[in-house]
């Protein structure tokens, strides 16, 4: 199936993270949405330039959480390999991340 076509499915489910690694030890859950709700997130994440990384299992662990809940030890792994994907859209904020991140289990 094409990005196109695939798009235009209903999202179900949607949990958006924020992670400061100068001021966060743990990413942080910052919205969560399921049907219109999510496609509103989406929308603004668009709007904004802020990257989406399509996920069903980890959007719907998530989103049993509530927003300002840090992420659960059992998702770090996952977490941090978006984290470090996203990073390489932005060169300063990977750095951060990599610094951050190194030895920590993550």
């Amino acid at each position: 199936m094409d990005e196109a076509a695939e798009r235009k499915q209903p999202v179900k489910e949607v949990a958006a993270i924020k992670y400061d690694p100068a001021a966060d030890d743990v990413p942080t859950i910052v919205a969560i949405g399921h049907g219109h709700a999510a496609e509103r997130i989406l929308e603004k994440a668009q709007e904004n330039d802020i990257p989406v990384v399509q996920d069903a299992g980890l959007a719907q662990l998530l989103s049993k959480l509530s927003v300002g809940d840090e992420i659960p030890p059992e998702v770090y792994k996952v977490v941090a390999q978006i984290l470090l994907f996203v990073s390489g859209m932005d060169t300063s904020y990977g750095e951060k991340i990599k610094s951050r991140t190194a030895g920590s289990g993550y």
